[in-house]
């Protein structure tokens, strides 16, 4: 998919929070009245309503007020503007994108998330990305507590012309990552992508059982995981965020990827994610699609919400 159409999808997408908080907003910056304490106070609210946050929110607002003290605006026009550069500038200069390559081995991405937030399914698309550049990309089902992870992901390596390593229900999964990166190696494959568990049926903690991956992992490649990504369901907002905020204590999370953007107002959310994580959003999904999965550009996806 080319850029000018990704945008369209993400500006798509996005139908839903821009209705509800651009459309909002432009209410207040578009009229004749001269900037006011009562706009800075309807703008909070709106923000809020689009799960931006209230702690990024209230940042926000203090740096919109204090630009329209230091160069004395009276015009709200310029004030939207200069909350789309807030925004921007809230996403930070480490919003980086994947390499997705080593030089001296495979490179090994480990994928975790809730169920439900389009984990198995991002793991999958990402495979499909990869094989179609011509990397040899080799899928470790190690969500072994859930059957249909498994069956899902492997139908997945069928699509994405990707191998698998898969073992019996309820296995070891850091038994599985491990011969997933050893038969990587032995078949000198350029990408591992491993699933992981979002939910446990027994009495183990899935947070030690995720450390315990990690750790398994680390231990056959000195190096990996090279990348570790949260899969983050944009329909579960703020919630989402303090659930995530649990995987990045266990793990050494890189990068996000935001799913489901299509499908939700909440999209504020991803405003939210560098100020409360401090970490980047890797890349953002718009629909069901290989093609709507794609790398995060914050200058986009705010023109996307505000244009």
């Amino acid at each position: 998919m080319s850029e000018t159409g990704f945008f369209s999808k993400l500006k798509a997408g996005l139908g839903k929070t821009r209705t509800g908080l651009i459309g909002n907003v432009r209410k207040i910056f578009t009229g004749t009245d001269p900037v006011s304490e009562k706009m800075f106070d309807s703008l909070e609210e709106i923000l809020i309503s689009a799960d931006v946050g209230v702690e990024t929110t209230l940042l926000i607002i203090d740096e919109m007020r204090a630009r329209v003290k230091a160069e004395k605006i009276t015009d709200p026009q310029k004030l939207y503007k200069i909350l789309k550069g807030e925004m921007i500038a809230l996403f930070g200069t480490n919003a980086t994108s994947t390499t997705w390559k080593k030089e001296d081995g495979p490179h090994i991405t480990l994928i975790a998330g809730v169920n439900g937030s389009g984990k198995t399914t991002t793991a999958g698309k990402i495979a499909a990305k990869l094989s179609g550049e011509g990397h040899s990309v080799l899928l470790g089902a190690a969500d072994t507590f859930r059957a249909a992870a498994t069956e899902q992901l492997t139908i997945w390596a069928q699509r994405a012309n990707a191998e698998i390593i898969r073992h019996q229900e309820g296995a070891d999964p850091g038994a599985v990552a491990y011969d997933t990166i050893d038969a990587a190696i032995a078949r000198k494959c350029d990408n591992v992508i491993i699933d992981t568990a979002g939910r446990l049926h027994n009495k183990v903690n899935l947070m030690e059982e995720l450390k315990k991956v990690q750790r398994v992992i680390s231990k056959r490649l000195p190096d990996a995981p090279h990348e570790v990504l949260l899969i983050l369901d944009a329909t579960t907002g703020q919630n989402g965020l303090q659930q995530a905020k649990q995987f990045t204590d266990a793990l050494s999370v890189s990068g996000i990827i935001l799913t489901k953007l299509d499908g939700t107002a909440k999209g504020g959310m991803a405003v939210a994610i560098n100020k409360q994580l401090g970490i980047p959003i890797k890349m953002i999904g718009v629909g069901e699609g290989v093609d709507d999965l794609q790398p995060f550009d914050a200058t986009q996806f705010v023109d996307a919400l505000f244009d």
